[in-house]
C-alpha cells in the first residue's frame, strides 16, 4: 500500500472516520504510518518474518472492516493498533504451539513432560496476565498510551513524544507515573487475590 496523496496532513482520528465510510485510500494511509511498527512487534513476538506479515494483514483487514472499534476516548490510535498487533500476534503464537503439539509423537511427550508446566503455574500466568490488562484499564488515557506504545510498541521515549505530539518531559512523567499506578493496583490485587494466590505470588 502507499498513502494517497492529500491524505498526510489527516489526523488518525479523521482518517479512521473515512475508513469508516469505506475510503480505501485513507486506510492506505495508516498503513503507511503503522504498517512497519506493527511488522516490527509482531515479527518480536513470533520471530517468522511470514507469521508477522499475516498478523499486520489480519490487524489492518480488522481496521477496514471495523474501524468502528476504536475508540479515541480511551487513547490513541497507534495505542490502539499496537495492543490489537500484540493480542493478535500473541493468538498466533498459542496457535502455532498447538499445532507443534499435535505434531509431536506420544514419545516426545513422555520426553518433554518434565518441562511441562504444571496446571498451578499456567493459572498462575493467566491471572497475572488478567491482572495487567485489568490494571492498565484503569490508568489515566495518557499514561496508558505511553506506557502501550513503549512496552508493546517498543518505542522509545523520544519516538513516543514524537508519535503523540507530547512534550519528551511530559512522556517522561506520564510513563513514570503510570509505571508506578500499575504497580500499586498489582499489589493491591495479589494482597487480595486469596490465600494461594499471595503463596504464589511471593
Amino acid at each position: 500500500m502507499t498513502a494517497a496523496r492529500g491524505y498526510d496532513a489527516l489526523e488518525d482520528s479523521a482518517l479512521v472516520a473515512l475508513v469508516t465510510e469505506g475510503d480505501g485510500a485513507a486506510l492506505e494511509s495508516l498503513y503507511s504510518r503503522y504498517g512497519r511498527p506493527c511488522f516490527a512487534l509482531a515479527r518480536r513476538i513470533l520471530t517468522d518474518e511470514q507469521l508477522a506479515q499475516d498478523v499486520v494483514q489480519e490487524v489492518f483487514l480488522t481496521v477496514w472492516r471495523d474501524a468502528s472499534r476504536f475508540d479515541a476516548s480511551r487513547g490513541g490510535f497507534s495505542s490502539w493498533l499496537l495492543s490489537m498487533t500484540h493480542h493478535k500476534a500473541v493468538d498466533s503464537v498459542r496457535r502455532e504451539e498447538n499445532l507443534r503439539k499435535r505434531r509431536t509423537s506420544a514419545e516426545m511427550l513422555e520426553f518433554r513432560e518434565s518441562d511441562t508446566p504444571s496446571p498451578a503455574d499456567e493459572v498462575w500466568s493467566t491471572l497475572r496476565r488478567e491482572r495487567v490488562r485489568t490494571a492498565l484499564e484503569g490508568l489515566p488515557v495518557p499514561q496508558r498510551e505511553a506506557l502501550v506504545l513503549s512496552y508493546f510498541g517498543g518505542y522509545t521515549q523520544r519516538e513516543i513524544a514524537q508519535l503523540t505530539g507530547t512534550p519528551l518531559g511530559t512522556v517522561k512523567t506520564r510513563m513514570l507515573a503510570g509505571m508506578r499506578r500499575l504497580r500499586d493496583a498489582l499489589e493491591v490485587s495479589v494482597n487480595t487475590g486469596g490465600d494461594n494466590q499471595g503463596k504464589w505470588a511471593r
